[in-house]
């Protein structure tokens, strides 16, 4: 089985040496010319410096060839592109094609997660679609530290598949069958990073962390219910899982974003010196329009929207917060 793996940001390129390892043949897409050639020649990433790329992985410019390439087509572009490239490799899709979707975040026009765009835009079936979630840093995966993760998808049968194709001895995959609920969560909890980071910006404490991430949960667990999803869903892996571990750890991007402006820098500066994407905030910005479509209070989201992109004061935010009314912990 060949496998097509369509962008080659840090955790593109986890995957990608992870398959190659298994003894999987991968082609790796890489948009510049000049960056794929390079990575090609001296089997090196710009960012992960300390691995060297396994042979089994061939790295392209040319769209058209990588699509064509693999029976499995995973999307690993960040989440405002993934309708355009859904759109652009369609051609290529089959009947056969298995897509994995890594991308986390809600589309701010449509409100719709990463699957159901994909949906929309490829032309395949819903069990062909498969989103993998879960607490993993790039990092960790590339050391072969153990990690698990999450294939979400209607079909048991293909969910399966993808299980066993990526997991090994350091990387366990689990299925479940509500690809809503594992979307919801891995794309809400990037926000929480940012709402952690930035109590560590500030200079709060652990107390203050903890009442952020427990009441974060409660907002994704609430607007997952709302829109379809299972209760069950937010207690795994995409879930509490990958919210602690993006909202704790020192490789998170959506942290480091919340700290930096908890310290007073602005999102301008803080983006312009990042040579990765932070999801979450694209994502924040759907959240006015999640809060009116579904009729839910999300105070911590908000918040971070308004400190994000009303320049709000960190501090008089959580002020804010602290002094809302008061009321049963879960209403």
């Amino acid at each position: 089985m060949n496998v097509s793996v369509l962008g080659c940001g840090t955790w593109g390129s986890a995957v990608a040496q992870t398959l190659a390892c298994k003894g999987i043949v991968v082609t790796a897409w890489q948009r510049y010319e000049d960056k794929s050639s390079q990575m090609e020649s001296t089997r090196k990433h710009p960012i992960l410096t300390d691995f060297e790329f396994n042979r089994n992985i061939t790295f392209t410019a040319n769209f058209d060839s990588a699509i064509t390439f693999g029976d499995i087509i995973i999307l690993a572009v960040p989440s405002h592109v993934i309708r355009d490239i859904t759109s652009r490799a369609s051609k290529a899709f089959t009947t056969d094609t298995i897509i994995v979707n890594l991308a986390k975040g809600i589309e701010n026009d449509t409100l719709m997660t990463m699957s159901q765009v994909i949906y929309a835009e490829s032309g395949v079936n819903e069990n062909q679609i498969v989103s993998l979630y879960g607490p993993s840093h790039a990092e960790e995966v590339i050391r072969k530290l153990p990690t698990t993760l999450v294939a979400g998808c209607v079909d048991k049968d293909i969910s399966t598949r993808v299980q066993e194709l990526m997991s090994s001895e350091y990387l366990r995959i689990y299925r479940n069958d509500d690809i809503l609920g594992v979307e919801i969560g891995g794309s809400l909890k990037n926000i929480m990073a940012i709402a952690a980071g930035v109590c560590d910006g500030i200079g709060y404490g652990d107390n203050s962390k903890a009442a952020i991430l427990t009441r974060g949960m409660n907002e994704m667990t609430k607007l997952g219910l709302k829109m379809g999803a299972n209760k069950s869903t937010f207690s795994g892996l995409s879930g509490i899982g990958d919210l602690l571990v993006t909202a704790l750890s020192k490789h998170s991007r959506n942290r480091f974003v919340g700290e930096k402006i908890g310290k007073g820098e602005s999102l301008e500066k803080v983006t312009d010196n990042m040579r990765m994407v932070a999801e979450g905030i694209n994502t924040c910005k759907a959240i006015p329009d999640l809060v009116n479509k579904y009729n839910i209070e999300m105070p911590i989201s908000q918040s971070i929207y308004d400190i994000l992109f009303n320049k709000k004061n960190p501090l008089k935010v959580v002020k804010e917060l602290m002094t809302r009314k008061l009321g049963p912990e879960n209403s």
